[in-house]
């Protein structure tokens, strides 16, 4: 039995990262702000405190033989001082706990957005540079932490980025009740004509991701300080996506357009907007927003394939159909 860290272990990735673990045998400690009934149930030891405290950090990773980092502050709104403080310092922090604490196995859960220039990503592999310029501080640091977590591997800490895209299932908080509740306000709309094919990944499918990475970092160790682009290897239009996750939740499709132009320049006056009011809340679209909503992005993910073996097990259809059973239940 190992003993693994996850920091944001109450989280949708995170728990059910770690709820694999526990389920191989392992003991999991989670690192988050609260404490969570589901993360009790399952037996996981928790410790609450920031990324940004790096002692609390080095408490929560005592006797652990590896870290998954999955915490981060995500979204599309807020200072950049906010996402650099948890995103680039916590993952600092991540680092020296590691490197103090004599634990040799680091798994950053990075983002596919490191790469994303505001154009189309078709079928593009990890030889893809960072951007040069990003439209939210969210890819901007999430780059910058991926980056320090690579230049940090060593003989005495192995290190690996993932970059899943798209996370979705059973339990998500983000991406399917940010969709439901938008079109249940009569918000929600196609930017373009929701042909461009985007990548997903089922929530199952990216925890093996993790959990297979850090089985190669003990084996032939071929992953050790590189990246790997992450979905189900199922790219799908996006109007077509919206539509399933609406159908899952028992709702009509949305049929409403926008064209791209108009999204964009809307986003930019809510932008300029939202900064002159100091407003904290997040616009309904900004330009980071309707670029992704517009463009293709999919990748080839053959390098984790090839790499540390990762197979997609759930697809598109069986998550749309664990999706539906999970909602259905919430009714």
């Amino acid at each position: 039995m190992s003993k693994f860290l996850i920091t944001g272990a109450g989280g949708f990735l995170g728990y059910e990262t770690a709820k694999q673990l526990v389920i191989k045998g392992h003991h999991v400690v989670g690192l988050q702000r609260s404490k969570y009934e589901k993360l009790e149930a399952l037996g996981v030891t928790q410790v609450t405190g920031s990324l940004t405290d790096l002692d609390a950090v080095k408490k929560a990773g005592q006797g652990c033989d590896a870290i998954f980092h999955v915490a981060a502050k995500a979204g599309v709104w807020g200072s950049y001082e906010s996402y650099y403080q948890t995103n680039v310092v916590g993952t600092q922090n991540v680092i020296a706990a590691c490197q103090d604490l004599g634990i040799s196995k680091l798994i950053y859960t990075s983002s596919p957005s490191v790469t994303f220039k505001g154009a189309d990503e078709r079928g593009v592999d990890e030889s893809v540079g960072y951007a040069e310029k990003y439209l939210t501080p969210y890819p901007q640091t999430k780059a910058i932490a991926e980056q320090a977590v690579r230049n940090a591997n060593s003989t005495k800490l192995q290190t690996v980025a993932l970059r899943p895209h798209l996370i979705w299932g059973p339990g998500d908080t983000n991406l399917v009740p940010r969709v439901v509740s938008r079109k249940r306000a009569g918000k929600l709309k196609i930017i373009g004509d929701g042909k461009n094919l985007v990548d997903h990944t089922y929530v199952t499918n990216a925890a093996d991701a993790h959990i297979q990475a850090y089985e190669e970092l003990c084996g032939q160790g071929r992953c050790v300080g590189k990246a790997y682009f992450i979905s189900n290897g199922q790219p799908v239009g996006m109007a077509e996506m919206l539509n399933r996750i609406l159908d899952a939740a028992g709702e009509q499709p949305v049929t409403k357009h926008i064209p791209v132009p108009i999204a964009y320049v809307a986003g930019y006056i809510l932008e300029t907007i939202y900064r002159i009011l100091g407003r904290k809340d997040e616009p309904i679209m900004t330009r980071f927003v309707a670029k992704q909503l517009s463009t293709a992005h999919y990748y080839d993910i053959a390098a984790a394939k090839n790499d540390f073996g990762y197979d997609p097990k759930i697809n598109l259809d069986q998550g749309m159909a664990l999706l539906a059973q999970d909602l259905k239940g919430d009714k």
